[in-house]
């Protein structure tokens, strides 16, 4: 008696869906770990374009700390999400929010944990975590202060300037690196807010660890 399938035709079968899924398996791996800025927010350290490793595998056991540059999804406070370019686009976000394989993120660097006092500024126009100026040489571009002609006390105040704020439980307060061009935290204070203006990555929405950059080749390494 005879079947329609020989043998080693169901067997070079069974390895084509093997190989299959082992490259489907591969393919999610290396999207998963792949991300993209979406804005200019955090140049010079990352800048559109690049294409950085993420690194999932960062907060397994452990909390971000300050200074960290992280991946985070943004919650509703955050507003309305970029529109897609084209279908394809949509369609691509849409099977990456979907499968969870690569959601839309946000790329911020932390500046206050839970339980920190973050103001901002010091005379010198410094931001103050728990009453202490941080050294921030990693920004290049900051919004304008002047002490004594345009500062926290001049009217109308440095848009550098935000109210002191205790960052809550599983949350953080992040800012961009390009401060005069980040939709962070702290945007909706600076200058005068209302309380309820802050915006912070909440920590079950933090998707991991911006680690070294891949593409473009020129910019190989950090952030």
């Amino acid at each position: 008696m005879t079947t329609s399938e020989s043998r080693p035709d169901r067997r070079r079968r069974s390895k084509l869906w093997i190989h299959l899924a082992l490259a489907l398996g591969l393919t999610a791996v290396v999207i998963a770990f792949l991300g993209q800025p979406s804005s200019g927010s955090m140049s010079p350290t990352l800048e559109p374009g690049d294409r950085l490793i993420v690194n999932r595998l960062a907060y397994v056991g452990s909390d971000p700390a300050a200074g960290d540059i992280v991946l985070f999804r943004p919650g509703d406070a955050w507003g309305e999400r970029p529109t897609p370019a084209n279908g394809l686009s949509a369609a691509v976000s849409w099977v990456g929010e979907t499968t969870g394989i690569r959601p839309y993120v946000l790329v911020k660097r932390v500046i206050g944990v839970p339980g920190d006092t973050v103001e901002c500024c010091s005379a010198e126009g410094a931001v103050r975590v728990n009453g202490v100026e941080l050294d921030e040489p990693y920004v290049r571009k900051d919004l304008p202060f002047i002490d004594g002609e345009l500062d926290c006390d001049s009217q109308p105040a440095s848009l550098r300037c935000f109210p002191p704020v205790t960052v809550p439980a599983e949350s953080y307060l992040v800012l961009g690196d390009n401060r005069a061009n980040s939709a962070d935290s702290a945007y909706l204070c600076r200058g005068g807010g209302a309380d309820d203006c802050w915006r912070w990555a909440e920590r079950d929405l933090v998707v991991g660890e911006a680690g070294p950059i891949l593409w473009p080749i020129s910019r190989w390494g950090g952030p």
